[in-house]
């Protein structure tokens, strides 16, 4: 069974950083229709009618396809503070409260982008703009980005719960942003402040 819930953690785990990684290429694709748009507007003064939509659409995949990979590498924002100073069956605790009105919430998120969805392929919903893309694919992208993040949290709280339970970590998160990691981290920059501070 043990071996069975590392393998789901793991695959969750490849798909959820491939997607991240994905949609990290399109980073360089943004800035070049930005720099386009710019150069076109500026210097050949014939600005585009699809470079601000376009931007708007790159922009929002990033973003969303990028939050479940955020909370992988667990760089989302965190009171730090609490956090830190209680033992890690505490931290599993609240973790498990947190990740649960998250996955609460992106469940509200994935049945309103799919509503949207149907919408769109309905009436052909398209972007006000002189350009006009349709709208469809930007809620399909919603959705599976909202379905990416239910899955690394429900991962992740499979992970706390063995934790709570045996006491022992189920997987080694050690390609991940890791608690271990975050706590080593964390420790040190609290002892350069302490270094910093005694000169």
């Amino acid at each position: 069974m043990t071996a069975f819930l590392r393998n789901l953690c793991r695959l969750v785990d490849l798909i959820v950083r491939l997607c991240g990684k994905a949609a990290a290429y399109l980073m360089p694709v943004l800035a070049f229709v930005v720099a386009f748009e710019v150069f076109s507007r500026y210097v050949l003064n014939s600005p585009t009618i699809w470079a601000f939509d376009l931007s708007l659409f790159l922009f929002g995949y990033i973003a969303a396809l990028g939050g479940a990979y955020a909370q992988q590498q667990r760089v989302h924002i965190n009171v730090d503070i609490l956090y830190f100073r209680v033992s890690k069956r505490s931290r599993a605790v609240f973790n498990l409260i947190s990740w649960s009105l998250g996955i609460f919430f992106l469940i509200l998120v994935m049945k309103l982008c799919f509503g949207k969805f149907e919408e769109a392929m309905e009436y052909d919903y398209r972007r006000q703009s002189e350009w006009a893309p349709p709208m469809f694919h930007f809620w399909i992208m919603m959705i599976v980005a909202a379905g990416l993040f239910v899955a690394q949290l429900g991962r992740d709280m499979l992970a706390e719960l063995y934790f709570l339970v045996t006491g022992q970590p189920l997987i080694e998160d050690t390609d991940s942003g890791s608690e271990d990691n975050r706590d080593e981290n964390s420790s040190d920059k609290n002892e350069d402040e302490k270094a910093e501070a005694a000169k």
